[in-house]
């Protein structure tokens, strides 16, 4: 935080491109910084631009759980310090890798019916892994309480990539691995993200070697309720929450047939419009950790149940699969995509890991 004579901890350092636009400064590290102290170097990244850094961070604060995923996968997990909401991570998914381990009910959550300035000088982290337009537009901060934090705290350098519903969102979208390539220059960590990089072209060119010509017409719905009517309706698009199914070559029943993503302010849909659009593939998007017996006994076993729901041709020809979670990062994105592999084309790809977990394991450990 401030000083009593309005210093701050860090230095602002020099900036570039967009990041004068939006009148953000970035900050070097100051007396809790890096042991790489004196090692400057800077990483560019839309929309803030160029930011410049005198060591690598050792506390890291990102707020949507892709940019989490991220940074455990480069090795840097001992310095994530929150998240914007702890249920939306999916730090289960590490429980089959040896020796990969995040708590997230020990992190500090950004979120709390709002999320104010104060978490950020309390958590008082070396880097914020964050949209800073996503703080403006989604969380409702104005643009002189995000230059306030990060000319008082620390940067703020990252790109809201898991969804493409924002009309605000008129700047450059990466990839998730574009995304990721531009953490670990943050982070230095380029051997990393090159094993992953590899490990992930690997996993994707042998699913496409085997899987079947079949496009099937996708619904990616999240319940409204636990034995729900209404769904919210979220489209596969070129955000990274669809990667996993874009990988699989899946053709999105919802946009084109003009419902509008959730995201984006619409509504939800009802049974009556599924009908109407009738898609090849029902999956259903929950949070948290969902086992294969908990999916089939609960959402699955509701729909076959439903009076209308049980007319959907998805339900009848058993194709309701589970969806994942929104927020992917490389790591999450290896389970998800194996998952729902496995869902789709059960003949292609059941029964079987689609990846080596202990490769993973392995390059998160640096053993590479």
């Amino acid at each position: 935080m401030p000083t009593d004579d309005g210093t701050t901890r860090r230095t602002v350092m020099k900036t570039t491109g967009a990041l004068a636009g939006l009148g953000i400064g970035a900050g070097c590290l100051g007396e809790s910084g890096s042991s790489n102290e004196g090692s400057t170097y800077s990483v560019t990244m839309e929309p803030v631009g160029e930011v410049e850094f005198d060591g690598v961070p050792e506390s890291w604060l990102p707020y949507t759980a892709d940019y989490a995923d991220m940074g455990v996968a480069l090795g840097q997990g001992d310095g994530l310090v929150g998240v914007g909401r702890a249920h939306l991570y999916g730090t289960h998914y590490y429980d089959e890798l040896p020796g990969v381990s995040v708590d997230a009910g020990e992190l500090t959550e950004l979120w709390d019916g709002g999320t104010g300035q104060e978490v950020f000088y309390e958590l008082d982290a070396d880097v914020h892994l964050i949209d800073p337009n996503f703080m403006i537009n989604r969380l409702g901060w104005s643009r002189d309480e995000v230059d306030e934090i990060a000319d008082t705290v620390a940067p703020f350098i990252g790109n809201t990539i898991f969804s493409a519903s924002y009309d605000w969102h008129d700047y450059d979208r990466y990839t998730l691995y574009e995304a990721f390539e531009k953490v670990a220059e943050l982070f230095q960590e380029r051997g990393r993200y090159e094993a992953f990089a590899t490990l992930h072209d690997e996993v994707i060119a042998d699913l496409e070697s085997r899987r079947p010509e079949e496009s099937p017409s996708v619904a990616v719905l999240v319940p409204a309720s636990a034995e729900p009517e209404e769904f919210y309706p979220y489209l596969i698009d070129e955000g990274t929450q669809s990667k996993h199914w874009t990988d699989l070559g899946v053709r999105d029943a919802l946009g084109t047939n003009d419902i509008e993503d959730a995201q984006a302010g619409g509504g939800t849909v009802d049974y009556e419009t599924l009908l109407e659009i009738d898609p090849d593939v029902i999956a259903i998007r929950q949070q948290g950790q969902v086992t294969e017996e908990e999916f089939e006994n609960g959402i699955v076993s509701f729909l076959r149940d439903h009076d209308v729901a049980s007319e959907l041709e998805a339900v009848r020809n058993d194709r309701v699969v589970y969806a994942g979670m929104t927020y992917q990062g490389p790591i999450i994105h290896l389970f998800q995509l194996e998952r729902v592999a496995q869902g789709l084309f059960p003949n292609a790809f059941g029964g079987e890991d689609l990846f080596d977990r202990q490769a993973v394991a392995d390059i998160v450990a640096g053993n590479t």
